[in-house]
Formats: structure tokens, sequence, C-alpha cells
């Protein structure tokens, strides 16, 4: 019985003799690890030339020679740990020393416990630094570079020269100014005009203020400038209250006859032009006083001058300057006469050509040898007989009296008609 022929042996391919086998890679190294070998073959990718040998799906692959692999360069190894942070010590049995069979870059694991076979490395000494110096820059490594540095940036002062350029000043401009300027002009005018009308009235209110109060002895009833009952409440002393009853009103006259010598010596200044009296008596008819309305010539000026001169020289405070009494027949001021004067008070107004005065006595023609000013015979404590018997209070409320009234007949008549 014929036998089969044995088999051929399988097609080894061939090998250029210009390319050596690979090394074998280090241990340890990762990337110069050789590929694993691939299984044997089977009957069907096995070459050869016989009936059953199968033809490779890829014989270009397998006809191209494998290149070897490529082997890492070896880096330089990582710094100490004294390198990356100069002011802390290495501490003992933390990490593995090197070994020359390790090339890699990368930082290396460390173990739970070094290997046995392997010592740490002794530490370094260190000692602390002797001066505050700043502390050395870690050698750079060839993968890192130092950042570029950032640009200074300045801020410039603002040019504040006359050269800078500047706008034309066209028309538009021009006229504006000149409108601001001429709007100036005009309310600085304004406001002097202003002045001047404001100053110009004033003087024209204190004198038709004047005029009109210069005229209230002919346009004014009696009975209005001296009432026939005046109530004076809170006017006698201790503030009790005063009744004064009119009993006689001179006729209008001069002022010869109404005033001692230097009184009307005093007044002359002011001139005279009407003078109104009239005597009142209290409610128990135990004093009379007379009261006066003295109309001058004069202007505002010459009014404050006069009670200037009053107030500075005390005029009217002198016994030689006292005005004389009004004693109507018939009455019981009949013998009111200059020896019975115990008080009086004199006014010079200012806002009005008006001296208001009054002089007050006893009602029985009792004579006083020391007068006395109703300022002095108000005061508290007064101890003179007129103070005590209350004259002063007399004159000075019922003067005070008829003047209020004078201003208010002065009001009603420089009220403008509505």
């Amino acid at each position: 019985m014929p036998t089969d022929p044995p088999p051929l042996p399988a097609a080894q391919p061939d090998r250029t003799p210009a390319e050596p086998a690979a090394d074998p890679p280090a241990p340890g190294a990762r990337g110069g690890a050789a590929p694993a070998p691939r299984p044997s073959a089977g009957p069907r990718d096995q070459g050869g030339d016989g009936p059953g040998a199968a033809r490779p799906r890829f014989p270009s692959l397998h006809s191209r020679p494998r290149p070897a692999p490529a082997t890492s360069r070896p880096g330089p190894p990582p710094p100490a740990a004294s390198a990356r942070f100069p002011d802390i010590p290495p501490r003992p049995g933390t990490a593995p020393g090197e070994t020359r069979e390790e090339t890699t870059t990368r930082l290396r694991p460390v173990p739970a416990q070094p290997p046995a076979a392997q010592a740490p490395a002794p530490p370094r000494p260190w000692s602390a630094p002797s001066a505050p110096a700043p502390d050395p820059a870690p050698a750079p490594s060839p993968a890192w570079a130092a950042p570029a540095p950032r640009p200074v940036v300045t801020f410039g002062l603002p040019e504040m020269g006359d050269d800078r350029p500047r706008a034309p000043r066209g028309p538009a401009r021009t006229v504006a100014a000149a409108a601001c300027v001429v709007l100036g002009l005009g309310l600085i005018g304004g406001a002097v005009a202003g002045s001047w009308l404001v100053g110009s009235s004033a003087e024209e209110r204190e004198r038709s203020t004047f005029t009109a109060a210069g005229d209230l002895w002919h346009n004014v009833p009696v009975d209005r400038l001296f009432p026939a009952v005046v109530q004076g409440t809170g006017a006698g002393p201790g503030g009790a209250d005063r009744t004064w009853i009119r009993i006689a009103v001179a006729p209008d006259s001069g002022c010869a006859e109404a005033f001692d010598p230097l009184l009307r010596k005093a007044l002359a200044p002011v001139g005279c032009e009407r003078l109104l009296r009239a005597t009142y008596t209290d409610a128990t008819q135990s004093h009379v006083t007379t009261v006066g309305l003295l109309f001058t010539d004069a202007d505002a000026s010459s009014m404050r001058s006069l009670d200037r001169r009053f107030d500075n020289e005390d005029l009217d405070e002198r016994t030689d300057l006292m005005p004389r009494p009004y004693a109507a027949e018939g009455t019981v001021a009949a013998r009111f006469g200059v020896r019975q004067r115990a008080s009086w008070t004199v006014s010079v107004l200012t806002d009005a050509p008006v001296v208001v005065y009054a002089v007050s006595g006893w009602a029985d023609a009792r004579t006083v040898d020391d007068p006395e000013p109703a300022g002095d015979a108000t005061r508290a404590g007064a101890a003179e007989a007129p103070a005590q018997a209350g004259l002063g209070h007399e004159a000075q409320g019922l003067a005070d009296r008829i003047e209020r009234g004078l201003r208010k007949d002065v009001a009603r008549a420089t009220e403008q008609p509505s």
C-alpha cells in the first residue's frame, strides 16, 4: 500500500542580514518594551508551495520588513528634594533613592515601604540661613521657560500748556459771549436802578408820613386826639389800672406861654406850628395831668437830631426844662399852676414832626419843692413824694396812651386806598 509523501517544512520568512535583532529592553523601561511573540501559525498561515499551503491575505504586509522598536532616550534625573525646596530639609525614608537604571523623566511613585535591597539615602545636613537673603531660584528644567516680563505702564501728566490745539471761535460763540455780557450789564443796571428806586420810595414814604402827621392837628377831630376817657390798663403803680377823664381842652395856640424859657429855646430848632393841650383827672379827682402835642415844622433829620440831643444831654430830666400845665377855670385843675408841678415827661418822635409831653400834680393845689422826672418816679423803690403818690405813673401813662392814638391816626392817613 503506497504511503503519502512526508509534509514539507514550513517556509521561513527571509531575514535581511543587515537588520540585527533588537536588543532586549532594559528592565523598568516603559517605552522600550518589545511586542509579545505571536503564536505559531496554523496550517493555513504556513507558507509553502505544497498543495495544502494557504496564501496570505495581505502579502505586502508580510513581505515588508518591520522596523525595530525605538528605545527611549534617557533624560536628566529630577532635581533633589532640597533643590526644589531649599528652606526645608529632606526627610529620610520618604522616597527610595535613585538608581542608574532609572531613565524616565516623570515622577516616580512612592511605595508604602522602601525595598529591602535598597537603603535610603542619608539626609543632607541643613542649617538655617544666617542672613535674610532672597531664596535662590531653582534650576530651570529644560522643559520650562521663564515667562516674559510684564510691560510697565505709566500714566503721563495732562498737558496744561497753552500749546494745546483749540477749536477756532466761531460766530455762534462770539454771539453767545456778547449776549452774556449784555445780560450781565443789564442785571447790574437793574440792581442799581432797583436800589435807587427803593431808596427813593423809602424817602417818599417818610416824607409822606411826616406830611400826613403834620396835618393831623386840623384833619383829625379833637375827640380822637384827646379822647374823653382814656383807659390805662396796668399803667398805675404795681401794674394797677388807671382811668383818666378829660376835664378841659385848651384852644390851639402857639408855644410862647406853654413852656419854660429854656425848654422853649431847646425846642426852637424844630419850630412850632401848632400846640394842642388837654387836662385830665383821675377817677378819684386827686391828681390832675396836662398832656400836649407840639406839631413842629421840622423834617425827619431835624427831629432825629433833636431826639439825640435830648438823650445825650438828658434834657428831659432837668427841672428848668419842664412844660407848663393848662389850668382850666371852673374845674378841679383851676389851681394847677407852675408851683404845683410834681412830675413830667417829654418825648421827641422821629417818625412824625410831633413832641409829646405831660405834666402832673395834686388837685388840691399842693406845692412841690422837688419835682421828679417820670423816668425816676416810676422806678421801683423810689421814695420821693411824687413817686409815692404815683404822679410819675400819671404823667408817663397818659402821655403813652395819647402817643399811641396819634400813631394810629398817622397810619390811617398814610394807608393807600384799595
